[in-house]
């Protein structure tokens, strides 16, 4: 299989010709993290087996898939997420700043009702990070998803101190424009592309107001239900008509 991985000497992730030190890794480093890697290898496997979830692609997609849906879309109304038409651009889903703010316009009564819509499952976590990031993605399958190989030394994603090796990307925020509107939204990134995700990833730029980049991921080892993970990210694929499944 082909293995693509941000190190050293490519292009950093955010788009900047970088040189970047490998870490020098002691020999019970090396042998810790190679047995890790084996241990973590079939849980990262089981988790790119959940049903297939297709997101907008900031670079042209080959092909729009179908959405699909959950007992959760059939009772909670989030058709007000999905600005189409002249409402692109406009109202409160218009640019994704975390989880809970986008969570917020929803009423009480979905929050009683369904209180497992309005937190994380059990082993994915969202980070808020300014660039460059700092961290080292390696691909999942060819041209399907990314997981956490490394992190660089002294990077934002070391000193934040949240994301760790082998954690799998499954949401992103991108920039999608029409004409003089534009919106940031989180996209499923568990069926991306590597370079799909890399364009995500720079498209959070200061020119449409970014300061940061908003990323969700899953930690294999913590999951307890992959169907909640599964639903949970169903909840933000763009319905077959949005604007988001275009190119």
């Amino acid at each position: 299989s082909t293995r693509r991985t941000y190190h050293n000497q490519y292009k950093y992730i955010d788009g900047f010709e970088v040189e970047i030190r490998p870490r020098q890794l002691t020999s019970n480093r090396c042998k810790q993290k190679k047995q890790l890697k084996k241990e973590m290898k079939t849980s990262i496997i089981l988790l790119s087996c959940l049903g297939a979830v297709s997101g907008f692609a900031p670079l042209p997609p080959n092909n729009v898939a179908s959405t699909t849906s959950t007992s959760l879309d059939a009772s909670v109304n989030t058709r007000g997420m999905w600005n189409n038409g002249n409402s692109f651009g406009k109202g409160q889903f218009r640019f994704y700043k975390s989880f809970d703010s986008w969570m917020s316009p929803f009423p009480e009564e979905d929050r009683q009702d369904f209180p497992e819509l309005f937190t994380l499952p059990k082993g994915v976590y969202e980070v808020v990070m300014s660039k460059p990031l700092g961290i080292i993605f390696e691909e999942i399958e060819v041209g399907k998803g990314v997981y956490v190989l490394d992190l660089v030394e002294g990077g934002n994603a070391e000193r934040m101190g949240a994301i760790q090796e082998f954690d799998v990307l499954v949401g992103i925020t991108a920039i999608k424009v029409i004409g003089a509107k534009w919106e940031r939204r989180l996209i499923p990134a568990k069926d991306l592309s590597f370079d799909t995700i890399l364009g995500a990833i720079e498209s959070n730029s200061e020119k449409w107001g970014c300061e940061d980049v908003v990323m969700q991921f899953v930690r294999p080892t913590d999951v307890e239900d992959m169907q909640a993970v599964e639903d949970h990210l169903t909840f933000f694929n763009p319905p077959g008509d949005s604007a988001w499944r275009t190119a």
